[in-house]
């Protein structure tokens, strides 16, 4: 069966399995957020950072790409993505429908908040968004990487999304905390 997988943050320049196709595709209902609490990649328990999740927005739409699982990959990509995504339960595993660009709709293993999880940490400001990240560092790196990171994968495609873009070019005038 066609495994098709939502990528909006790190699995759109770091998906971790073969993919056969690539494709812009969006997601009514949500929106890209940085509102998960990172104590471990992207913080500390002490000075937690911030990750990107999806999280719930009546009337938005998230952009994004479709990723279509290379055949006789997808037990081993749902196993790779149960670990990678769900450690922690921060993140919530939902098979949504995603409009495609070549006008299909199917649809996609995709990771939402679970904002219930005390990792939540939804309603902050982008200015409140950007001093978190500017200080944050984990285990992968510092947290602003991580959105220079996405927000560069995200021009790339062509993707608009006006927070990430603000938030990137206001952390470059940041001096890390």
């Amino acid at each position: 069966m066609t495994l098709w997988v939502f990528a909006y943050g790190s699995l759109l320049w770091d998906p971790g399995f073969p993919v056969a196709e690539r494709l812009a595709a969006s997601l009514a209902g949500w929106r890209r957020s940085f509102c998960m609490k990172s104590t471990v990649y992207r913080g500390t328990p002490d000075a937690p950072g911030l990750v990107l999740a999806l999280d719930a927005a009546p009337g938005h739409a998230c952009h994004g790409l479709a990723l279509r699982v290379a055949t006789g990959s997808e037990a081993a990509t749902r196993a790779y993505l149960h670990d990678r995504e769900l450690d922690g339960s921060g993140y919530l595993e939902r098979e949504l429908p995603v409009d495609l660009a070549d006008g299909r709709r199917v649809s996609a293993l995709t990771y939402v908040i679970n904002r219930a999880h005390d990792h939540y940490a939804g309603g902050l400001t982008l200015v409140e968004q950007a001093r978190i990240i500017a200080g944050a560092m984990g285990d992968r790196g510092p947290n602003r990487d991580y959105l220079w990171n996405t927000a560069a994968h995200l021009a790339d495609l062509g993707i608009a999304d006006p927070d990430m873009a603000w938030l990137a070019d206001h952390l470059r005038g940041m001096p890390p905390s």
